[in-house]
């Protein structure tokens, strides 16, 4: 059997069709916890799953075709938070093509790890636009406590950050997670990935 590096990038036919497919996924995600008005960003469950198939660099361009193509038809401030999608593609690959999709609890601790990524590398930018605060009204509530106890912006940011991307990371990598492993054998091969069982 072939081995390839986990940081190749095959663009054969079907990572081709991958690609918009997952960009779909993430701009529907994100398109209903806005209208429904979730505490949630739900935008980035087409990255992770694509990162699970393809491996890192196909979820990091998956992640930053998603947030070009939303700057572009919906909101301009997505252009910034490409570099977070990015990383998280790169970090769901690198993980799952790791063993980290073996079973449940290792895809909830990668929704943790991915959940952290997220909001290290959103901080800064957050800091940058918005004085630290994120749009969400459940995360900005505890900035603004932090804040009026004194606690240093940056912190307060990443916190803010951190208690959306929680929930949100987590239930964006299950439900990858569940679609991943109800793929068929043969399309999982198809994609390259490896889809690993018990000790394997």
């Amino acid at each position: 059997m072939e081995t390839r590096s986990i940081w190749s990038l095959r663009l054969t036919t079907f990572m081709i069709a991958l690609i918009p497919v997952a960009v779909a996924v993430n701009y529907v995600g994100k398109a209903i916890a806005a209208a429904l008005k979730l505490p949630l960003w739900l935008d980035s469950i087409g990255t992770v799953l694509a990162a699970m198939l393809g491996g890192p660099v196909v979820g990091a361009l998956s992640g930053a075709i998603n947030n070009i193509f939303y700057g572009l038809t919906a909101d301009p401030v997505s252009f910034w938070y490409a570099i977070t999608s990015i990383f998280i593609g790169l970090a769901a690959g690198y993980f799952a093509y790791t063993g980290w999709v073996q079973s449940t609890g290792r895809a909830i601790a990668l929704g943790l790890v991915v959940a952290l990524v997220s909001a290290v590398v959103s901080t800064p930018i957050n800091v940058i636009l918005w004085q630290g605060t994120t749009g969400n009204a459940w995360g900005d509530a505890l900035f603004t406590a932090l804040r009026i106890h004194e606690v240093p912006v940056w912190l307060a940011s990443f916190l803010d950050e951190f208690v959306v991307d929680l929930p949100d990371k987590v239930i964006t990598v299950f439900v990858a997670y569940l679609v991943f492993r109800g793929l068929p054998q043969r399309l999982v091969a198809q994609a390259g990935a490896r889809r690993v069982q018990g000790g394997r």
